[in-house]
């Protein structure tokens, strides 16, 4: 008998794999997810979030949520509540309460005082422009500040009159005394302290001082005793500061690893790009079904488990690379497939008089909800003397293998009847107005004893029946695959002014009328289709997910 395979690991879990065998931290095995609530998430958090809480998953372990709210000007708490609700919505839960870096800056404040009295931080009054010249280059080593051999009393004193406000913004900082000749820029005295008198959204005014990032970050991961931080590759030449700082201020050792961030075709995940296409009014919030964002993905009807699925086929990598962005709408294509209710609308609806069936006669018709789901049921559709069908499903002079609605030719609707079309009206400037068509009343879908093959079939909804609705179709934001490629040129250049085209006429069947936003359909020929949060009684508005099969061109230039 063959021996079994083992299950393939990646390389994060075969690090957390060998520290269990280890003993290390007693086997305990605790991530956590650290955005900043400065903007809305992103494809790119999508991967992470993933990395994050499946990996403590998969060992037993848990995951904190913590906030890393170090930069009072950016944040606010319409970001902290957002990105709650889109973990929540992954399918994901948090260890406990969310979690913030806020609630350290007094530890935060105490850990920097220790690396004063070490002789290991100095406070610097040097403008920035005077700081970043003194950093040097990557082949230049840099210079030590006049201000760097300060005494220690010295440094207290000043530090402490930081933290009472008696200084301006931006006249001092608090630099950790490391290596201005170090290979590693970041190692370069950073600092770690600065001076922004600003209302903080949780502690208020309370501090007028605040740790910078790279200090805040890796001394909340030992304070809540996470033993994986596992985190984006641009953050690899920031860890040898994370371990410098762990080993003076002699704390909890949480191990960093890195993994390749999550780069999709056509999509941005810079969070000032993305504001700027938010303030510039080139897309409407930051759930706009055409943003990367997690909001803006629910709004446009991907599902949850549609994109968890793709963050794992994705892969976790230690090397930047691009996805196909063909390799998401799959997966939604067969997530969606599986779920998604199917219905009947018609986008560009042309008229259908069907003459030989009787004018006061209506009746009903069973489709299925879902053939995929044998639990999804049926729905009841209305058929009439008078249809609605696509405009582009019609063609007067068509060529042979035209298996659509053609005069003289059979094609049968969809759950209905095969018709025969026998002509069509015209208005002066030859624009098709009606369709005339005859029916087989034998060939009922279901009882069909015609002996008829047509080999098309067609969606369609009943006139007397259909509704009004609002179609947003969207494309991809940008004409190229990477709108970045060239940091040179404005990336607005490529944005796409086609992205969103909005069809007000469209008919669908009765059984929409009530929709729910974010219920997701299949429409019938159509592709796939989320009610909006834009939706009111007597007003239904589909957003267009994706379609029924690659549509897009590898790129679209303008």
């Amino acid at each position: 008998m063959a021996e079994e395979r083992k299950e393939s690991l990646n390389f994060i879990e075969q690090i957390i794999e060998e520290d269990i065998k280890s003993g290390r931290n007693n086997g305990k095995i605790l991530t956590r997810f650290p955005p900043e609530p400065n903007g809305y998430l992103h494809i790119g958090h999508a991967k992470a979030i993933c990395i994050n809480f499946e990996t403590a998953l998969k060992y037993g372990g848990s995951t904190n949520l913590r906030f890393d709210d170090t930069n009072p000007t950016t944040e606010d708490t319409e970001y902290v509540e957002s990105i709650q609700e889109d973990i929540r919505w992954l399918g994901f839960v948090w260890k406990g309460e969310p979690l913030y870096a806020s609630d350290y800056f007094g530890q935060l404040y105490d850990f920097a005082v220790k690396l004063i009295k070490k002789g290991l931080a100095y406070v610097d009054d040097s403008t920035p422009e005077e700081i970043a010249n003194m950093k040097g280059t990557p082949s230049e080593p840099g210079k030590d500040s006049p201000y760097k051999s300060r005494s220690v009393d010295e440094n207290l004193e000043l530090f402490e009159r930081m933290k009472n406000g008696e200084f301006e913004d931006g006249s001092r900082v608090l630099r950790a005394n490391v290596n201005m000749a170090s290979p590693n820029m970041l190692m370069r005295d950073p600092i770690i302290y600065r001076i922004k008198k600003e209302h903080h959204h949780r502690t208020g005014d309370v501090w007028c001082i605040y740790p910078m990032y790279d200090f805040a970050h890796g001394q909340s991961d030992s304070i809540e005793g996470i033993t994986h931080s596992l985190c984006s590759l641009e953050f690899i030449h920031h860890r040898p500061l994370y371990d410098w700082f762990i080993e003076k201020l002699e704390i909890f050792p949480s191990r960093q690893k890195e993994f390749a961030r999550m780069n999709v075709e056509y999509m941005i995940t810079s969070k000032r790009k993305l504001l700027k296409l938010v303030n510039d009014g080139l897309v409407n919030g930051w759930d706009d079904p055409r943003m990367p964002t997690i909001s803006g993905m629910r709004r446009r009807g991907y599902p949850a488990q549609a994109i968890r699925v793709f963050c794992d086929k994705a892969g976790v990598a230690k090397r930047e690379n691009t996805i196909e962005i063909n390799l998401l709408e799959a997966c939604v294509r067969e997530e969606l497939n599986k779920t998604a209710i199917r219905a009947m609308v018609v986008l560009d609806p042309v008229k259908v008089i069907i003459t030989n069936y009787p004018e006061d006669k209506t009746e009903d018709l069973t489709a299925d909800n879902n053939p995929e789901d044998p639990n999804a049921g049926n729905r009841v559709l209305t058929f009439g003397r008078e249809l609605y069908i696509e405009r582009e499903d019609f063609m007067e002079n068509a060529p042979p293998k035209y298996f659509r609605m053609t005069t003289g030719a059979d094609v049968r609707l969809k759950n209905a009847y095969i018709l025969h079309c026998t002509g069509v009206d015209k208005d002066a400037e030859d624009n098709i107005q009606t369709i005339y068509a005859t029916y087989y009343a034998d060939s009922k879908s279901g009882e069909d004893v015609s002996g008829i093959k047509p080999k098309g079939t067609l969606h369609w909804v009943s006139a007397t029946d259909a509704l009004s609705c609002e179609i947003r179709m969207y494309d991809r934001l940008f004409t190229v695959p990477d709108p970045t490629f060239d940091e040179n040129i404005d990336f607005l250049e490529f944005y796409n002014n086609e992205s969103l085209k909005i069809l007000n006429h469209a008919k669908m069947e009765s059984s929409l009328k009530n929709s729910m936003p974010g219920t997701q359909y299949q429409f019938l020929r159509q592709g796939y289709f989320c009610t909006d949060a834009d939706s009111t009684p007597g007003h239904i508005v589909f957003n267009r997910t994706v379609g029924l099969k690659e549509s897009f061109s590898k790129e679209v230039r303008k």
